[in-house]
């Protein structure tokens, strides 16, 4: 089994730039099943003020691994690709501790597979998270010159730029002033400045790399930028008054995040006395083509006591 372990360790992790990064590992693998953890990393915090992972990085570590059940539960090897992903986050995950998700793909068809997962972290019966996902299988495989499309012939380097196209801001600048959240930091969001109302973005980075063929960007990182993005917009809604936490987090993946520059805009649907209901559209080559879209509900508490550093609660 150890040497099974290795071999699938070796393929699917160490050809995920972005898995390998994290030092993520496969713990388990059985028929429609896959295990997987994420080692403890001071990276991972996403409220520096209660000292909690940000939701990111379980959803890296969900998708990861209900991926991994699918590829388990195949026949014959063939591409597949995250359709939709959901996020419940059931209670706080801390520092400190490695976090596991135990993941099953429960339901395989011609074209689609379904997978479930739990996260948890000290104790297996009591999961931080849990997640739902769907795949598609058969998907168009083999590399692309970077930054075309699917069918799409390489660009033409000596095209003048259309005028017409949507062209990102110049600047940016920290999302918090004075404040730095680790995970935020890894994963290189920024603000972009002029932007009104406010627009994210994340410079690409070869270790976000989730698929090396295309390449294309990891579906958990998308997740990860688009759910900082909406508790960074309802935060600045807010102004203070009071501070969002996760409660879940769906995201619909409309085609393959490129190796380029990403960005996220944010509309607050709904604030109540209690939640808030914030959706998010990512894309890069404009906002008309979106990579992915969004949408999650957050819990709002009372603001901190006085005696108590200000941060925003990403988790």
């Amino acid at each position: 089994m150890n040497s099974l372990l290795e071999e699938v360790n070796r393929k699917y992790v160490g050809r995920t730039p972005h898995m390998a990064d994290i030092g993520m590992r496969v713990t388990g693998v059985g028929p429609s099943r896959g295990s997987m953890l994420l080692p403890d990393r001071p990276d991972w915090v996403g409220d520096p003020g209660r000292s909690l992972l940000h939701p990111g990085v379980l959803t890296v570590l969900a998708d990861s691994a209900c991926g991994l059940a699918v590829g388990a539960a195949l026949t014959e090897r063939a591409p597949y690709a995250t359709l939709d992903l959901r996020m419940d986050y059931l209670r706080p995950a801390g520092p400190g501790q490695d976090v596991h998700c135990d993941a099953h793909c429960y339901h395989l068809t011609r074209n689609v597979a379904f997978a479930r997962a739990e996260v948890w972290q000290a104790e297996r019966e009591q999961p931080i998270a849990t997640a739902q996902a769907t795949f598609m299988l058969s998907t168009p495989g083999g590399s692309r010159t970077p930054g075309t499309a699917a069918g799409a012939g390489p660009a033409d380097a000596t095209a003048e730029p259309d005028p017409a196209a949507w062209q990102a801001p110049p600047g940016s600048e920290p999302v918090l002033a004075g404040l730095q959240v680790p995970y935020v930091d890894y994963l290189g969001i920024r603000l972009a400045a002029p932007s009104d109302p406010p627009l994210f973005r994340m410079p690409y980075q070869d270790k976000l790399i989730g698929n090396p063929r295309l390449p294309a960007l990891h579906g958990g990182v998308v997740a990860g930028f688009a759910e900082t993005a909406a508790t960074l917009h309802l935060i600045r809604t807010l102004q203070g008054a009071k501070f969002p936490k996760s409660i879940d987090f769906a995201i619909d993946y409309l085609r393959a995040g490129r190796p380029v520059e990403t960005f996220a805009a944010c509309e607050v649907v709904r604030v109540g006395s209690r939640v808030a209901l914030v959706q998010v559209r990512c894309w890069q080559k404009g906002p008309e083509l979106p990579i992915a879209v969004c949408r999650g509900h957050f819990l709002l508490t009372a603001p901190t006591a006085p005696d108590t550093p200000d941060a925003p609660a990403m988790s």
